[in-house]
């Protein structure tokens, strides 16, 4: 499996559970089944640009850091949205950006090259 695909998959498992971790925050459960759907689309566009990151770059430190960085950027922009809850949604955030660039550096699918005989 390529690397955008793994990304792809894993940012959205891991945005079920970057939304679920909401009903910590009480004041939120009512909204659970929103937040849940909106951190896994946000975990999709996470897994999708960290997946393609790690075609181009093949460091593990970088792919880390990136995903960080993106994590952290989605997370933020949600947070601003809302206008509170900035740890609250950022923290999971950052963790599934760092979990995505890890594991797609570490595990994701080699780019195969093609032979071309002439």
């Amino acid at each position: 499996m390529n690397k955008a695909l793994f990304g792809l998959l894993l940012g959205g498992v891991l945005g079920i559970f970057d939304g679920l971790t909401a009903w910590f925050t009480p004041e939120v459960r009512t909204a659970i089944v929103q937040i849940v759907i909106g951190s896994t689309l946000k975990g999709l566009v996470a897994g999708v640009l960290i997946g393609f990151f790690a075609r181009k770059v093949n460091s593990l430190p970088l792919g880390i850091l990136f995903g960080l960085a993106v994590g952290l950027l989605l997370a933020f922009g949600v947070a601003h949205a809302q206008g509170k809850y900035y740890f609250e949604i950022m923290l999971p955030g950052g963790i599934l950006g760092v979990i995505v660039g890890y594991a797609t550096q570490r595990y994701g699918g080699r780019s195969q090259a093609v032979a071309v005989r002439s």
